[in-house]
């Protein structure tokens, strides 16, 4: 008797004991479930005050010019009349030759990276293609009014003028600062993006499809093939993370594309984006009108990366999703 009275108080500590211990396991899951969940929403509620700020601030615009606003040529600040189109132009024109410049390096590079380098020269290639992602905006523009602009003035664009002047894209004065300085100083900033997440994809690809390749009698080439085609997903992506960076670039852009309000199609030509407007003219914004310009400006360009870069982030996450995971 003595010992089940001993026994059961036992027991009854022991369950007591547990309990507490469950209860302060479950309070700290909680508690740390609710904040992470806090950190989560207040990311999400800082992108929606943004734009709520962009389209508040944009109204006297939107009423004022309606569509118009993204179909019109005239940006006139005397007379009070805005039109965004060669902006957007500019926006759109320069990101898809840095594009069309900066992915064939970059799946080059990955593919070389992935499927060619020893062991011995992958992890300091790839360490230097990162790099370019460190290097500040400031310092692309640098590089490009010293050393880019000459040499394209001096050497490139008298070439492609002598021989290809016959083409639009060729034609006109040129002076070293213009679509072409933009695009490849572009190109250069969006390559590491391109090239590591391509790399990234490719190395996702299971060994067993290369030695199943092999086993076929497949060779080197035929095999890379075979990893490009099971990666095109993913490639897609990291080119639309790419398009994204190089559509938001501001600072670089600003200081070699000439910075005029104008829709040509000409490399040597001056134009305009999106972010160098809002980096030039902000601070020179005298009337209500023109302010609210330029946050309908800022409000296109939050909603065309916002996009971009969230079809990107989607592709990619079902490619790495289908491979189960990333190396």
């Amino acid at each position: 008797m003595v010992l089940k009275k001993l026994f059961s108080k036992t027991e009854e500590k022991f369950f007591h004991s547990n309990t507490l211990q469950n209860n302060e396991r479950h309070l700290g899951d909680y508690i740390f479930h609710n904040v992470t969940r806090l950190f989560a929403f207040f990311v999400l509620g800082l992108m929606l005050v943004m734009f709520l700020e962009l389209f508040i601030e944009s109204l006297p615009s939107i009423n004022k010019f309606g569509l118009s606003f993204i179909t019109s040529s005239e940006w006139n600040p005397v007379k009070d009349k805005y039109g965004a189109l060669p902006f957007i132009f500019g926006t759109v024109y320069s990101s898809i030759l840095a594009l069309m410049i900066a992915l064939p390096l970059s799946i080059g590079v990955a593919v070389f990276l992935t499927e060619v380098a020893p062991t011995w020269l992958e992890q300091p290639v790839s360490i230097l293609v990162e790099l370019l992602a460190a290097i500040p905006s400031i310092v692309y523009g640098l590089f490009g009014i010293f050393v880019l602009a000459p040499f394209l003035k001096n050497v490139v664009e008298p070439f492609l003028q002598t021989h290809f002047g016959f083409l639009p894209f060729f034609k006109g004065s040129f002076y070293g600062f213009g679509m072409l300085s933009a695009a490849l100083i572009l190109s250069i900033m969006i390559l590491p993006i391109i090239t590591s997440i391509s790399r990234d994809v490719m190395k996702a690809i299971p060994d067993s499809l290369r030695e199943g390749a092999y086993a076929l009698g497949a060779t080197k080439w035929e095999t890379i093939k075979i990893v490009l085609i099971s990666s095109r997903s993913g490639v897609l992506g990291a080119t639309l993370l790419g398009f994204g960076r190089a559509i938001g670039e501001t600072m670089a852009v600003t200081m070699v594309i000439g910075n005029r309000p104008e829709i040509s199609l000409s490399l040597f030509d001056a134009g305009h984006t999106m972010a160098s407007v809002l980096a030039n003219e902000f601070t020179e914004a005298t009337s209500s009108l023109y302010v609210s310009s330029l946050m309908e400006i800022g409000l296109l360009f939050f909603l065309i990366t916002i996009i971009i870069n969230s079809i990107a982030r989607l592709i990619v996450n079902n490619v790495t999703k289908k491979y189960g995971k990333i190396a």
